[in-house]
């Protein structure tokens, strides 16, 4: 069985740190945690897992970030990877972003910033993932 891989995307790295930390309270080493600061860093990485032997099962990312937005980085990330688990953490996406999220990259979860634990287990827990 493949090892599995959860993918966080933000342009900020304490929010990516924090998200590791949390991830790895949750889940411990069920999965691997890797992060990337960009949509393009996102999409070579996973690439990358996937040539070493990884799975990808969820991805978190943000929305405002330089050279790609998050919902643009999702949609991409679903035409490659149709199974992955798409949530979106932002505190500025417009409403218009979060919709094509929805429509275009089949986002499964949409979580605003600032985010809460609890919250962040509760909807990755409702996709099976926990």
């Amino acid at each position: 069985m493949k090892k599995q891989a959860i993918i966080c995307v933000d342009d900020d790295k304490a929010v990516l740190e924090t998200l590791e930390e949390q991830l790895e309270r949750l889940f411990g080493d069920k999965y691997i945690y890797e992060v990337a600061e960009s949509g393009q860093e996102a999409l070579d990485l996973i690439e990358d897992l996937v040539s070493e032997g990884y799975a990808p099962v969820t991805v978190i990312s943000d929305w405002s970030m330089p050279g790609m937005k998050g919902d643009e980085f999702l949609t991409q990330l679903h035409g490659r990877y149709d199974g992955v688990v798409k949530i979106l953490l932002s505190g500025q996406a417009p409403e218009e972003a979060i919709e094509r999220a929805y429509k275009f990259a089949k986002l499964d979860h949409y979580i605003q910033k600032p985010w809460k634990m609890d919250d962040l287990k509760k909807k990755l827990s409702n996709i099976n993932i926990a």
